[in-house]
C-alpha cells in the first residue's frame, strides 16, 4: 500500500521546514512527498527544495485549488494531506496504512491540536466537528490538516467538490460530498496531529464568528 503526501503552500517560510523534517523522520516512509506552489513570493519553496520532494505549481489562488492539483497529481493509492504548519508524530503514515488494511475505508482522519494555543481550544476544535457532525445528519467530518483519502473516491467526488474557500469549508464539503457517494470515513482519536493556531492569534472573532458563519453557508450549499 503506497501513500502519498500533499502539503499545499503559500508563503510558509516559517513553517514548512519543521514540517518537512517531521514528515521525512516517519518510521515508515511515504512513497511520495508533493508541495503544492500556490503562488508563494517568499523562501518557502527554496526550503522546500532542500528535501528532495516533489514540487508542484497550482497557478489558481485558493486553498482548494492548491489541494486538488495535489490530490490530481498524486500517484499513490492513499493520498494524505496536511499544512505546512502541521507536525505529523513519526508513526503517522504507519498508522495511517494499518487503518486502511484493516478497514474498509475510503476516508480517514483524526484530531487537531493547535500546539500553540490553550490546551482548552482542543475541546472547542472536537465540539465544533462533533457539532458539525450533528447538523450533517452524521457525516464523519474529516479534518483539514488531518485528510487521508483513497485515490479511487477522490476519482469519484473531484469533479462535484466545491472550488470557492469563501463560501464553504474545504474538510466540511469533501466530507461531504465523499458520503453522497457512499464513501466510508473513519476518525481515529489516536491518529492525531498538531498545527498552529496563528490564524485565531491573529484574528480570534473569525474563529467564533467568521467560522460558524462559512460552516452554515456549507451547510446551506449542500441542502
Amino acid at each position: 500500500m503506497k501513500v502519498s503526501i500533499v502539503i499545499p503552500v503559500y508563503n510558509e517560510e516559517k513553517y514548512i521546514e519543521n514540517c518537512l523534517k517531521n514528515i521525512i523522520n516517519q518510521t515508515e516512509k511515504p512513497d511520495e512527498i508533493i508541495i503544492i506552489d500556490n503562488n508563494c513570493t517568499d523562501n518557502t519553496i527554496n526550503i522546500a527544495k532542500k528535501f528532495g520532494v516533489k514540487i508542484i505549481q497550482e497557478k489558481k489562488q485558493g486553498m482548494i485549488h492548491a489541494r486538488n492539483c495535489g490530490f490530481n497529481y498524486a500517484s499513490s493509492d492513499i493520498i494524505a494531506r496536511c499544512d505546512a504548519d502541521t507536525l505529523v508524530p513519526n508513526d503517522w503514515v504507519k498508522k495511517i496504512k494499518k487503518n486502511f488494511e484493516k478497514n474498509n475505508l475510503d476516508a480517514l482522519t483524526g484530531p487537531l491540536i493547535f500546539y500553540d494555543l490553550f490546551s482548552a481550544t482542543y475541546f472547542g476544535v472536537k465540539f465544533y466537528f462533533w457539532f458539525m457532525k450533528l447538523l450533517t445528519g452524521g457525516v464523519e467530518i474529516i479534518v483539514g490538516p488531518n485528510m487521508i483519502i483513497t485515490k479511487k473516491i477522490w476519482e469519484k467526488v473531484k469533479n462535484q467538490v466545491c472550488l470557492n474557500d469563501k463560501e464553504v469549508h474545504e474538510d466540511i464539503d469533501i466530507s461531504i460530498h465523499i458520503h453522497q457517494v457512499g464513501g466510508i470515513i473513519k476518525n481515529d482519536s489516536n491518529l492525531s496531529v498538531q498545527a498552529s493556531g496563528r490564524r485565531i492569534k491573529s484574528n480570534p472573532l473569525s474563529f467564533f464568528f467568521e467560522y460558524p458563519i462559512r460552516a452554515i453557508k456549507t451547510l446551506r450549499k449542500h441542502k
